[in-house]
């Protein structure tokens, strides 16, 4: 188990990594900074110096959403959104209703959407690695 877990809560996110080059994502990243049930999980930026999650590469964590959950799994895509949805009180519910076929497929597909989108405003991750300290 990672640090930050919770046995009673294995499904809440221990880690997120996260893309903090692409301004979209670091904005909604630092919303969720603010929730108060992921005050001991750890922000990681993979387009930055942090370290993607074991058996990830870098280009996989940076070109799709992971989180890491209080017992070790790591979730990638709608079920790592989901992840950060159970963290909130309100918004558990929804979520857990959605963490099923074929919620699950249709989210996927509307993430899949917004990553092509998503090359509008992001720079690739080879050119921007050339602007890494």
């Amino acid at each position: 188990m990672t640090q930050n877990s919770d046995p009673k809560r294995p499904d809440l996110p221990a880690e997120v990594f996260f893309d903090g080059a692409c301004p979209v994502c670091r904005a909604e990243m630092d919303l969720w900074k603010r929730a108060d049930a992921l005050s001991q999980t750890r922000w990681r930026d993979v387009a930055g110096p942090d370290a993607p999650p074991d058996g990830v590469s870098r280009a996989a964590a940076l070109a799709r959403f992971h989180v890491r959950l209080g017992d070790g799994r790591v979730v990638a895509g709608a079920r790592a959104f989901l992840a950060l949805f159970k963290s909130n009180r309100r918004l558990r519910p929804i979520a857990v209703l959605l963490d099923r076929q074929p919620f699950l497929i249709a989210l996927d597909a509307g993430y899949w959407a917004f990553l092509r989108l998503r090359r509008i405003w992001r720079p690739r991750p080879a050119q921007q690695a050339t602007r890494l300290p």
